[in-house]
C-alpha cells in the first residue's frame, strides 16, 4: 500500500473550527501551508508562517473575493499525476510545485438560507465557487492528494502524516466523503433555487446520511437502515433514548405516526399505535388518566404497541405503563421517579423528544422514483366552537360538547389509515376502523371495537359516505352525530338518513385520506 507524504498544503476554510490546532501539528511536521485571504490572517494571528494564495498565483483576489483560487498556479499543483512524467515536466516549467493536501470546507450556505434574515442576496454571495472546485479537483486526485472536509477528519490526518502519509485507503475515504459534501451542497443550492418557485419543486435532489444500520426491516429477512435528511433534524434524530434496546425500523414508523397524532392536540392526550395506526387515543386533564382512558379504548390491539404522550410521563403513569407490554414510549420528559420505576422493563424503549416541526415533503418510494406531496396538516381550530369551513347539514342541533368530540375524533381520522371511521367519546376513542377496504365495513369494525360505549357517542369519517348505508348502521348504535368531509353524490341521501336517525351532521368540506 502506497502513502503520500504531505509536503504543501492548501487550507482555505470557512469554519475555523480546529484550525490553529490543526495548522500547528501540520508545521511541526514540516509541511509548507498555503492559505487563502482569512484563513491566512488567522494563521498567521495565531503565529504560524503561511504562504499566501496571491503569493503563489501573482493575483490578487478579485470581485469581493469570488476570484482568489481559481488560478492554474493553484489547480495544476492539485490535479497533476505526478506518476505521469509528462505532467511532472509541465510543473517543472512552469515552476509550480504540486499540493499534497487540501483542506477546504465551504460557505455556510445551509446555515445561511435556514436564517430567517438572510436575504436573496445573502444567500447568493454564500454560494461557494472556488472551494468545491478545489475539493473536486483534490477528489478526483486522490491517488496522490488527500482532501479534508470536515474538522472532524483532522486528527485522522494529521495522525496519517505523523506515521509517514496518507495511506491509499485514507485518501478514497476523503475523496469519498468530499464527492458527497460538495453533492450535498450543490443539493442543497437546488432545494433553495427550487423552494422560489413553488410548493412542489421541478426538481429534486435528496442528501442522505446513514444514522444507523438496523437489525432488519419490516421482516428479518430484509435488510435496513435508518437515514437523516442533511439540513434538516428530524425530532427522532435529536430525541434522547434513556432505556431500553436499540429501536427498529417498524419502531421507527410507529414512533413517527404516534408522536404526530399526540403532537396534534393542545390538551393533555395519550396515544397507543399498533401498525402505524392509532388503536387507542384519550384526552384528560392529566397524562395519566389519558393513557387509561386509552389503553382501554382496545386493550388486545395496545399490547405490544407504541405509546405517545404529550405531557411529562410521571411515575403514576410510569406504572400503569409497565403493568402492561410495550414497545415504544415516546415523551416530551420524564420524571426521575417514573425513570425509576421504567427500568424495571430494561428493553422498554424509551425516547425523550421534542414536538415535530414544519411541514415537510412526504415522499414515497414507487419504483425507481417517488410521489410526493405537502404534509396533510388537521387545522388547528378552537374547542367548542364550528371551525370556519364546517358545515351542520342536519337537523339536530350541535352543542359545544358534540363539537369538542367531532374536533377530537376529526383529528384522530386524519391520522388513520383510510378508510377510517373513529368513534369518540368524552374526548376519548371507543372505536376505531382503519384501513378497511369499503366505509361501511370500517364503521362496522369500530362499532364492534366499541359495542354499547358507542351509544351516545360521535363519529368521524375521513372521506364522505358513499351511501347511507353507514349512517344507518351508526344510528342503529345510538351514533348521535358525525362529521365527514361531504362531497358524495349522494350527500342528500346521506344528510336524510342522519336526520331519521336524530344524529347531527357535519361538513368539513376537506378530506384527510391516508394511504
Amino acid at each position: 500500500m502506497s502513502r503520500t507524504k504531505v509536503r504543501r498544503a492548501l487550507i482555505s476554510v470557512s469554519d475555523k473550527t480546529g484550525l490553529l490546532d490543526f495548522g500547528a501539528k501540520l508545521v511541526t511536521l514540516g509541511v509548507e501551508i498555503i492559505a487563502s485571504g482569512g484563513t491566512a490572517a488567522t494563521l498567521r494571528a495565531g503565529g504560524l508562517p503561511v504562504t499566501s494564495v496571491k503569493d503563489v498565483t501573482g493575483s490578487a483576489e478579485m470581485l469581493d473575493g469570488r476570484v482568489k483560487t481559481l488560478h492554474p498556479r493553484i489547480h495544476a499543483a492539485i490535479l497533476a499525476d505526478v506518476g505521469n512524467s509528462d505532467h511532472r515536466n509541465q510543473l517543472y516549467a512552469e515552476a509550480i510545485a504540486p499540493i499534497q493536501l487540501v483542506v477546504v470546507n465551504l460557505y455556510p450556505f445551509e446555515e445561511g438560507v435556514a436564517s430567517e434574515g438572510t436575504t436573496k442576496e445573502q444567500a447568493i454571495e454564500l454560494i461557494d465557487i472556488g472551494g468545491p472546485t478545489m475539493v473536486r479537483a483534490a477528489a478526483k486526485n486522490h491517488r496522490w492528494v488527500g482532501v479534508v472536509t470536515s474538522p472532524d477528519q483532522y486528527e485522522i490526518v494529521s495522525t496519517a502524516i505523523a506515521s509517514g502519509g496518507l495511506d491509499d485507503d485514507l485518501r478514497l475515504d476523503l475523496a469519498r466523503s468530499a464527492f458527497y459534501r460538495t453533492a450535498r451542497y450543490d443539493a442543497a443550492i437546488v432545494d433553495w433555487l427550487e423552494k422560489q418557485a413553488g410548493d412542489v419543486p421541478e426538481r429534486m435532489m435528496l442528501a442522505l446520511d446513514r444514522v444507523a444500520e438496523l437489525r432488519y426491516g419490516e421482516n428479518p429477512h430484509q435488510q435496513a437502515a435508518l437515514y437523516a435528511e442533511r439540513g434538516a433534524e428530524g425530532w427522532w434524530k435529536s430525541a434522547e433514548q434513556i432505556q431500553g434496546k436499540e429501536m427498529s425500523f417498524n419502531n421507527f414508523l410507529d414512533a413517527e405516526a404516534a408522536w404526530r397524532l399526540v403532537n396534534d392536540f393542545a390538551e393533555a392526550t395519550a396515544v397507543i399505535i399498533k401498525h402505524a395506526n392509532p388503536c387507542g387515543v384519550a384526552s384528560r386533564n392529566s397524562i395519566q388518566d389519558a393513557f387509561l382512558t386509552a389503553w382501554e379504548c382496545d386493550p388486545l390491539a395496545a399490547f405490544g404497541g407504541v405509546i405517545a404522550l404529550n405531557g411529562k410521563l410521571d411515575e403514576p403513569t410510569a406504572r400503569l405503563i409497565i403493568e402492561n407490554f410495550a414497545e415504544v414510549v415516546v415523551a416530551p420528559m420524564v420524571s426521575d421517579g417514573a425513570r425509576e420505576i421504567l427500568a424495571a422493563k430494561k428493553n422498554l424503549r424509551v425516547l425523550v423528544a421534542r414536538a415535530p416541526q414544519g411541514s415537510d415533503l412526504d415522499l414515497r418510494r414507487i419504483e425507481h422514483g417517488f410521489v410526493a406531496q405537502r404534509r396533510d396538516v388537521v387545522a388547528k381550530t378552537q374547542p367548542g366552537k364550528l371551525p370556519p369551513n364546517w358545515e351542520s347539514v342536519g337537523t339536530r342541533p350541535l352543542s359545544s360538547d358534540l363539537l369538542i368530540d367531532l374536533r377530537f375524533a376529526w383529528i384522530v381520522a386524519a391520522h388513520t389509515k383510510s378508510n377510517a371511521i373513529v368513534i369518540a367519546k368524552d374526548r376519548a376513542a371507543v372505536g376505531i376502523g382503519a384501513g378497511d377496504q369499503s366505509r361501511v365495513g370500517a364503521a362496522e369494525r369500530a362499532l364492534r371495537q366499541a359495542s354499547r360505549r358507542a351509544y351516545g357517542a360521535v363519529v368521524a369519517s375521513d372521506g364522505f359516505f358513499p351511501f347511507r348505508d353507514g349512517i344507518d348502521s351508526l344510528g342503529a348504535a345510538g351514533v348521535v352525530a358525525v362529521v365527514e368531509p361531504g362531497g358524495s353524490m349522494r350527500d342528500d341521501e346521506v344528510v336524510r338518513a342522519a336526520n331519521e336517525h336524530n344524529m347531527a351532521i357535519v361538513f368539513t368540506n376537506t378530506r384527510h385520506f391516508r394511504h
